[in-house]
C-alpha cells in the first residue's frame, strides 16, 4: 500500500510533465503555423500557471461541475457517519462531505491531499444501499483518498480541461490565420488535426491512469471493511440500477466510483472505469486474503 501510495505521488509529477509537453508541442505546432513564436510562450506560460492553479482550486471546480452542496451531520447522519467512522478506521483526518441531488448512483473522491479531501455520494446511492453496501461505497472514496489517489485525478481532471481549451482555442485561430500564406491549408489541415487529436491524446493519458486505481481502491475497500462481501454486493446494485447522471462531463468521469456517462461501444472502449463484473470477479478471487 506504501508503494501505491509513493507511486502516486510520482505519477502526479509525470503526468503534470507530460501534458506540460504536449501543451508545449500544441504550442509549438500553433507558432510555426501562424509565425508567432509568442503563441509557443504564451501557451506555455498559461499552461504552467493553470497547472499550479488546479493544484489549489481542481477539486472546487469538479464540485461546482458536479452540483455537490457540501452537508453537516444533522443533514444526513447515515452518510456522515459513514464517511466519519471510515475516516477513523483509515487514520485519515474527517473530509468534507457533500451530496449530489442525482437518481443514479453514484460516488466520488477529490481534494489534492487527505487534509483537503471531499467524499460526495448522489441522492440515488444513498437510496438504494443498505449499511455494509453505503460503508463499502464510502470505504472505495476513502480509499482514493488514503492511496493518493485524488491527487492523480485531479490534476488529471484540470489538465484534460486545459487540452480541451486550447484545442478550442486552435480551432477558433483557423478563421484568422493569413490567406495570402502559403502554408495556410497546410496549416489549416495540421491545426484541425492537432485540435482533435490532442483531447484524445489526454484522455487516453487520464484512462491509463484510473483503471487500475478502481480496482485497488474496491480492494482497499474490502481490507478497510474486513467485509468483501459488502463491497461486491454495492458494486453489483451500481451494475443493476446505474444510469447516467443528469450533469455528465467527460472531464469528471475519473472521479467517479462507477462511469456516469452514457453507456455505448466508444464509451465503454475509452471509458476510465474497467467493467464492474471484472471489479466483482477480481474481489471474489481474493475474498480469501481480506
Amino acid at each position: 500500500m506504501y508503494k501505491q501510495i509513493a507511486a502516486n505521488k510520482r505519477n502526479t509529477v509525470f503526468i503534470m510533465l507530460f501534458f506540460v509537453v504536449l501543451i508545449g508541442a500544441i504550442g509549438g505546432i500553433f507558432a510555426y503555423i501562424f509565425n508567432d513564436l509568442w503563441i509557443e510562450i504564451y501557451i506555455l506560460v498559461i499552461a504552467i500557471v493553470y497547472a499550479l492553479f488546479q493544484y489549489f482550486a481542481a477539486s472546487s471546480l469538479a464540485v461546482a461541475m458536479t452540483g455537490a452542496k457540501e452537508i453537516s451531520k444533522k443533514d444526513n447522519p447515515k452518510l456522515y457517519n459513514a464517511v466519519e467512522n471510515l475516516s477513523l478506521t483509515a487514520g485519515l483526518p474527517m473530509p468534507k462531505v457533500y451530496i449530489i441531488d442525482d437518481p443514479a448512483p453514484n460516488a466520488f473522491a477529490t481534494g489534492r491531499d487527505p487534509k483537503h479531501a471531499i467524499v460526495a455520494a448522489t441522492t440515488g446511492l444513498l437510496d438504494i444501499m443498505d449499511k455494509n453496501e453505503l460503508e463499502a461505497v464510502i470505504a472505495h472514496e476513502i480509499s482514493h483518498v488514503k492511496n493518493y489517489d485524488i491527487r492523480v485525478s485531479m490534476i488529471t481532471f484540470g489538465l484534460v480541461c486545459l487540452i480541451g481549451f486550447i484545442s478550442d482555442i486552435g480551432l477558433r485561430m483557423l478563421w484568422y490565420r493569413d490567406k495570402d500564406d502559403d502554408r495556410s491549408p497546410v496549416g489549416a489541415i495540421i491545426i484541425l488535426i492537432t485540435s482533435i487529436f490532442a483531447p484524445i491524446a489526454a484522455s487516453l493519458a487520464q484512462l491509463a491512469v484510473s483503471r487500475e486505481r478502481e480496482y485497488l481502491a474496491d480492494a482497499s475497500a474490502a481490507h478497510l471493511t474486513r467485509y468483501p462481501e459488502g463491497m461486491i454486493s454495492a458494486l453489483k446494485k451500481l451494475d443493476t440500477h446505474g444510469r447516467p447522471m443528469r450533469r455528465q462531463n467527460s472531464a469528471t468521469e475519473a472521479l467517479y466510483i462507477n462511469a456516469p456517462l452514457k453507456k455505448n461501444s466508444i464509451s465503454n472502449l475509452f471509458s476510465t472505469h474497467p467493467p464492474i463484473e471484472k471489479r466483482i470477479e477480481r474481489l471474489e478471487n481474493a475474498k480469501k486474503s481480506f
